[in-house]
């Protein structure tokens, strides 16, 4: 594949989430849909929101031409549209309305078997040269882990800029990733276009912010990112396991969350402001120290270990356990479970 289509479209992804998040700036204005304060909110004016529609419209547009002109296989064109459009959708309606919890996790779930259905099933996976279930139970533990995903990044997205980085740092790194393990097989297109979308909007949301992404834009971002993981490892194992360990901040800060809330007998599934990084955000008075720090943390930390993990130098599940270990730690002294002092 030449560079130069792949340069252009990428350029034009960026344009039209670019313009297509100012237009969708106006109309949230316009029609008075945006996201008031509460005392669970790392904002203090109301804002803008339903910007990541334009991440949203510009990548699934970007993934079909890329299916018609065979520059990607059309099962996993159907697998990332299909399971992406409808977290979006779900996550649109409740933006402008509002869905049950419960049907939201339905949904979730369609979406989720929808993915592993059209890409083929599960992967097969190893950890510490152990063979994981690609059966039934493997199935429903990558159902699981979509649908964690979609929502952790959803829980993430609380101050400016936060999930516009990570998406786009996790999604070059990967790409330079999948040259390093699997030459040739083209893995870095799709994150290089998600990326793209992702900087169009981050054009907006970079502190301080001027729209919010949303549940549309960072469902359907942590989807992706779930599932563009997939599809690494049904090429090379230890690219699955690199893509994991490029997630850890927000799996580990997400996750670390939770644990501690239910610990505490919280009610795990009420909004709040307790996650590592709004504590960060609270003790530093702002939200871009916090907002570069994941990004440094991702290039600089994660990056170099996936890398070793993609070499093959390391193996998969250590390196997660070894990527993520530090991270656990400053999550902890970050108070990430418990409530906010402001």
């Amino acid at each position: 594949m030449t560079l130069l289509f792949p340069t252009l479209l990428t350029f034009t992804v960026f344009v039209a989430s670019l313009g297509l998040t100012g237009w969708f700036r106006r109309q949230a204005v316009t029609h008075l849909l945006l996201d008031v304060p509460n005392s669970r909110s790392s904002h203090t004016i109301a804002m803008p929101r339903g910007g990541g529609v334009a991440i949203v419209l510009s990548t699934l547009a970007a993934l079909l031409i890329l299916g018609w002109t065979d520059r990607l296989a059309w099962p996993i064109v159907r697998s990332l549209c299909g399971g992406g459009a409808l977290v979006a959708l779900i996550g649109f309606v409740d933006d402008i309305g509002n869905v049950a919890p419960r049907w939201r996790l339905v949904g979730h779930f369609a979406a989720a078997l929808w993915v592993l259905a059209t890409m083929g099933g599960v992967p097969p996976l190893t950890a510490i040269k152990f063979a994981l279930d690609s059966g039934w139970m493997g199935f429903a533990i990558s159902a699981l882990y979509l649908v964690w995903m979609l929502n952790l990044t959803n829980f993430m997205d609380g101050i400016d800029g936060i999930a516009g980085v990570e998406a786009i740092t996790v999604c070059l790194s990967a790409a330079f990733l999948s040259e390093v393990a699997a030459p040739g097989k083209h893995l870095w297109i799709a994150p290089l276009v998600l990326a793209s979308a992702t900087l169009g909007f981050l054009v907006w949301n970079w502190p301080p912010a001027k729209i919010f992404m949303g549940d549309a834009g960072s469902g359907f971002l942590g989807l992706m990112l779930a599932a563009l993981s997939l599809q690494a490892g049904w090429v090379a194992n230890r690219l699955f396991w690199s893509w994991v360990t490029l997630l850890g901040v927000f799996v580990v800060d997400a996750t670390v969350t939770l644990i501690r809330r239910m610990a505490h007998g919280e009610r795990f599934y009420e909004a709040h402001r307790s996650h590592a990084y709004q504590h960060a955000a609270v003790r530093r008075g702002a939200h871009m120290p916090v907002t570069l720090a994941v990004g440094i943390i991702n290039l600089c930390w994660l990056l170099p270990v996936a890398l070793l993990v993609a070499l093959g130098w390391l193996d998969g599940f250590l390196g997660v356990l070894i990527g993520y270990a530090p991270l656990v730690v400053a999550a902890v002294r970050l108070k990430a479970g418990r409530p906010s002092a402001t």
